[in-house]
């Protein structure tokens, strides 16, 4: 298998400061997360084996994957010559590669956030909090943000008498990426299309990752016109875009459907059900498509 594809979101780090041996990783994507794993041996072994000083059970990650490593001039990591190899922000890793406060590192499908020494459990709560707002995997708002800022922008709009519309969005044939291509794949194309679409959303809106393949974006203070006018924006970015993993070409298109507050459409529910009508009649119509 290719180990030249990048697998990797590289997010905002919290600071510059040297490591030392109070440094730690912070799962932010995949099983146990928020989970923190202090690195307090000089060298902490990742991977499949229940012999690995950190251990992740998963087909994906080899038996030994990876070590981090305590050095003179810090800490590193090294891949161990893992079948799918060990990424650092977007990067594979070759040979042993110094790590900086807020890398983060992929192996498989689990992603760490390194932190380095200083004030770490003050770092590592500032992570946790950050963790109940974005999705781990496309660095979008997660469901949970989502439904709370919906749920305030529906309150804002009865109380001022302003305009809202929600965009569902879903990728299209994604089982068929998955079973074709696997699931690194999947988790690739997840990533490509969650930032091509922030791409194209003004500053207040609210894009969020709703489940598995589907999003949402929240839309303030505009008309169910432009509503479908954005989502055809996005479409049409994600219909453009070139996607490929591991050397291979995957075809990748979006539907999505729209509703707008007002009417029958008096609370997040229903905006959210009626929104997801639109989406079905996109999917059911041909897909590619935008519904509103």
């Amino acid at each position: 298998m290719s180990k030249t594809k990048t697998v990797v979101t590289v997010i905002s780090k919290i600071s510059e400061r040297a490591a030392s041996h109070t440094s730690a990783l912070v799962v932010i994507y995949g099983e146990d997360l928020g989970r923190k794993h202090d690195l307090e041996q000089e060298v902490t072994v990742i991977g499949r084996s229940s012999s690995c000083d950190i251990q992740i059970d998963q087909d994906s990650i080899s038996r030994q994957h990876a070590r981090i490593a305590h050095e003179d001039k810090g800490v590193s990591v090294s891949d161990m010559g893992s079948t799918n190899g060990t990424f650092v922000n977007d990067e594979l890793v070759e040979g042993a590669q110094q790590l900086r406060n807020g890398d983060l590192i992929k192996i498989g499908r689990t992603i760490f956030k390194y932190i380095a020494g200083g004030n770490i459990e003050s770092m590592y709560h500032e992570e946790i909090y950050r963790l109940t707002t974005t999705d781990g995997l496309t660095q979008v708002y997660n469901k949970r943000y989502f439904l709370e800022t919906l749920e305030r922008e529906v309150s804002r709009c009865h109380r001022y008498g302003r305009l809202l519309c929600l965009v569902m969005m879903d990728i299209d044939h994604f089982k068929k990426i998955n079973d074709s291509f696997g699931h690194l794949a999947g988790d690739h194309v997840l990533k490509r299309v969650a930032s091509a679409a922030r791409s194209k959303i003004r500053r207040e809106d609210i894009f969020a990752r709703y489940g598995g393949e589907e999003f949402a974006l929240i839309l303030p203070e505009i008309e169910t016109k432009g509503a479908v006018a954005t989502a055809e924006k996005v479409r049409k970015i994600i219909e453009k875009q070139h996607f490929s993993f591991e050397d291979q070409d995957i075809p990748v298109t979006l539907s999505a459907g729209v509703a707008s507050l007002g009417g029958s459409i008096t609370d997040a529910q229903e905006l959210i059900r009626v929104a997801d009508v639109k989406l079905y009649e996109a999917k059911s119509s041909g897909r590619n498509r935008v519904c509103g």
